[in-house]
């Protein structure tokens, strides 16, 4: 009995899967599945205006998600890990200039 309780409140919730608030925040965990994917991409391949535009979407989106009423937990967490892909990405992808001395220290050439 308290699990079916438990289930038609969540049903019911007003940010339930029966309105949009649910759904579009499922959806988005897409983006950051495809930002898993992109791991391994070279990093010469990583595009740096899309990894900032998902970073920056995270950002501002998991703020806004602490902000409204009722706090909608889904839409905070998928913020939060599109905002850490896209963050991992434009690390790898500015990590890997040549400018910038390598992570593993300068290679030794052999003789």
């Amino acid at each position: 009995y308290r699990a079916a309780m438990s289930f038609q409140a969540f049903l019911n919730h007003p940010a339930g899967p029966k309105t949009v608030f649910f759904w579009a925040p499922t959806f988005k965990w897409g983006l950051f599945l495809a930002g898993l994917a992109d791991m391994n991409r070279p990093r010469e391949a990583i595009s740096a205006p899309m990894a900032s535009a998902l970073t920056a979407s995270g950002v501002l989106l998991a703020r806004y998600a602490t902000q409204i009423t009722p706090f909608n937990v889904n839409l905070f967490l998928v913020n939060i890990a599109v905002c850490s892909t896209g963050v991992y990405q434009l690390s790898r992808k500015f990590l890997g200039l040549p400018h910038l001395p390598a992570i593993d220290g300068p290679k030794e050439e052999k003789a």
